[in-house]
């Protein structure tokens, strides 16, 4: 079966498997925006297990052999996005660089860690996508110091409007190794989850906000 899977679905079921993401409609999780949600991703445990650590990087390489020839050089997203990026640039042999959110309050007072040149191909590296914020924040902050971001690549999104939306005004090109839909279907599939729990967890994506 595993060999059947699709790249998303293999994503899914590998974040499913460590416990990186988690379902609990009973007791939903508090974001840091104060949405209430079923679903908790924390894709930094993928790290910790060498397997599909190497299986993610290669897919996050592969993507942007693919879509963005002409890449050179790779930027993560402070901070889940960082080892990611770092190990799809070690893979690909690329200049690496990070992103903050903010400048540093100290020191040289950096939001933007390595070596930048002007013009340089850079793809930015997140580990997840939620409202897509965080994401266009770093890329108009490597656009602030000209350089050419091609577009950005994540190990999952949980595929809101909002963030298509973002990107689309902000004139950036976005791919993702996996997604909700997906999850929700190899979840069930895997039996993470109950066919009456379904309905609620699709309501969850489409109005966070208000969900209950």
């Amino acid at each position: 079966m595993a060999d059947q899977m699709s790249i998303s679905e293999q994503v899914a079921s590998y974040l499913l498997e460590i416990e990186a993401i988690k379902i609990s409609l009973k007791e939903p999780f508090t974001w840091a925006s104060g949405w209430k949600s079923p679903i908790y991703c924390d894709n930094r445990i993928s790290l910790s297990y060498p397997d599909i650590r190497t299986f993610i990087k290669k897919a996050l390489a592969n993507i942007i052999l693919d879509k963005y020839e002409k890449t050179e050089a790779i930027a993560g997203v402070a901070t889940a996005g960082i080892p990611q990026g770092a190990l799809v640039a070690n893979n690909l042999d690329l200049p690496f660089l990070y992103v903050r959110s903010k400048p540093k309050g100290h020191g040289l007072t950096n939001q933007i860690e390595g070596r930048i040149i002007t013009g340089q191909k850079i793809v930015v590296i997140e580990d997840l996508v939620s409202t897509g914020g965080s994401s266009m924040k770093a890329v108009e902050a490597l656009r602030r110091v000209k350089m050419d971001v091609l577009g950005m690549v994540s190990i999952f999104t949980y595929g809101f409007k909002q963030s298509y939306d973002l990107f689309k005004k902000g004139n950036i090109s976005f791919y993702s190794l996996s997604d909700y839909n997906t999850l929700l279907d190899v979840a069930m599939d895997g039996g993470y989850i109950k066919p009456e729990e379904l309905s609620k967890l699709k309501a969850w994506r489409v109005n966070p906000v208000s969900w209950n």
